[in-house]
């Protein structure tokens, strides 16, 4: 089974591109809707979270806004965050790796925004990247509700620079250039890795 991982910036068309490889039959693992899973109510990580941000915990649910905001105000307590995510994220995506092998799937998706940034590389077989020109990234992030060139400013931040993850996938989507460009690329990534597409049959 070929572990695919896919990543990029804010705004670059990540979830897009990742319906695209699911509508090809590939099982995708969403590590942003695990993390949402997480900080649900009777989430795995809404204890732990509450114990150090009680304001960001109402209803027994994370409120990710608050939290962000707190996030930015004290940006040193992401890694606080992260060592309560990341490994109940770590072990989500072992059951989903396992239920794919015991399905004998070809290949899967592992949706993971900061892949490079945590070095979730090392754990995949194939790195794609998805980009964009760098106007058409910001033009997309600005129109979210709620977001402002200085958030956006943070956010990038932390993350690579769209050039070096660019620099070091083994595929690029762009898709900036539209979305049947993008499905045509996602295409190109399967074909050369000899992965059979199985499109995904959806009842009418």
């Amino acid at each position: 089974m070929i572990v695919i991982g896919l990543t990029g910036s804010i705004g670059m068309g990540k979830t897009a591109t990742a319906a695209l490889f699911r509508e090809q039959g590939l099982p995708v693992f969403d590590a942003d809707a695990a993390v949402h899973t997480l900080y649900e109510p009777g989430g795995a990580a809404v204890s732990a979270i509450r114990s150090l941000f009680p304001e960001a915990v109402r209803s027994g649910a994370v409120d990710r806004a608050v939290l962000g905001a707190h996030l930015v105000r004290v940006p040193g307590d992401v890694p606080r965050l992260e060592a309560i995510v990341h490994p109940l994220v770590a072990a989500a995506r072992a059951e989903f790796l396992a239920a794919a092998r015991a399905e004998s799937a070809p290949a899967v998706i592992l949706d993971i925004p900061l892949l490079f940034e945590t070095g979730g590389e090392k754990q995949v077989d194939v790195v794609v990247v998805v980009s964009a020109p760098p106007e058409i990234q910001r033009a997309r992030v600005l129109a979210r509700p709620g977001m402002t060139e200085a958030k956006l400013d943070i956010i990038l931040s932390r993350q690579l620079p769209d050039t070096e993850k660019r620099r070091r996938a083994d595929f690029v989507v762009d898709t900036g250039k539209g979305p049947e460009s993008a499905h045509l690329q996602v295409l190109d990534v399967l074909k050369a890795l000899n992965i059979t597409p199985k499109p995904l049959i959806v009842d009418s």
